[in-house]
């Protein structure tokens, strides 16, 4: 069977072979299903007209986390490119901003371990210890440097983790400051894993950083922001987004100060450190 995969828009992290495509089918394109795989939910629209053109060409199902579809196990290369790889699913914490624990579950599955080095997990330390080692141990046989794009739980990533992460040499390392109760947990996660070796001017230990959200103001996201970089980790701003996709009044502002705090560059440079 065809199966054709589409995609709303395009990311780094999108499969790339021949099944995969990014718009309407073209005039000799032919399938036997069609999956149209939606991750953000602004793009819900766009795959609904995407469904009507490829429709004639084979059913077409829609999917994805933006439709709260619950993940199943993951098949390496067949939604994201070759690499990125998905080792668990779920999320214990209940944030409120957060569609994981609705779509998967506050229960972590573990999945069968399949080869990769970038890692995507909903909350990989809240794993087992021995499904952590056993994934640190597939990291550990890859032929690229380890990342952790998918974000690592500060309030779980003790002494022993941030060693074992120190043995594994990534590439680049995420962890997540959404709320103010991040804050003690990011602290000492950084100090256990400068003590494990990591260096603060190589910039491998990021942070996301939650802005934007209803109650927060630019001076609070930018102290927020501040406080990470000073205790040696790179932030990286997400701006909040709710789910019926209506942005804030001053959006412009947010966005601007979006972009800045995702930039390195300027983050660490001396000539340009950011204020409101």
């Amino acid at each position: 069977m065809k199966v054709i995969r589409v995609f709303p828009r395009k990311t780094k992290a999108s499969p790339e072979d021949s099944l995969a495509y990014f718009g309407p089918p073209g005039l000799l394109t032919e399938a036997d299903k069609v999956n149209i795989s939606v991750t953000f939910t602004q793009d819900l629209p766009k795959a609904e007209e995407l469904a009507k053109s490829w429709s004639v060409i084979a059913p077409t199902f829609i999917g994805g986390p933006a439709t709260g579809m619950k993940g199943n196990n993951f098949t390496p290369g067949k939604y994201l490119k070759p690499g990125y790889v998905i080792t668990s699913r779920g999320c214990p914490n209940r944030c409120w901003f957060c569609s994981v624990p609705k779509r998967e579950g506050t229960v972590v599955r573990e999945l069968p371990i399949t080869d990769g080095w970038n890692v995507l997990d909903d909350n990989l330390l809240a794993c087992s210890e021995t499904h952590i080692n056993q994934v640190f141990k597939m990291l550990g046989k890859q032929p690229h440097k380890p990342q952790f794009t998918g974000g690592l739980d500060p309030s779980r990533l003790s002494k022993k983790i941030a060693k074992q992460l120190r043995s594994l040499h990534p590439k680049s390392l995420y962890m997540a400051y959404d709320t103010d109760d991040d804050k003690d947990y990011l602290e000492q996660a950084a100090i256990n894993l400068w003590e494990a070796g990591f260096s603060k001017k190589a910039h491998v230990v990021c942070s996301y950083v939650l802005i934007g959200f209803p109650k927060d103001t630019l001076e609070q996201a930018v102290n927020r922001l501040t406080f990470t970089r000073e205790i040696g980790i790179t932030p990286m701003a997400m701006l909040w987004k709710s789910e019926n996709g209506k942005d804030r009044s001053n959006y412009h502002e947010w966005r601007s100060l979006q972009r800045l705090w995702a930039r390195p560059t300027i983050i660490w440079s001396k000539e340009n450190y950011i204020h409101v």
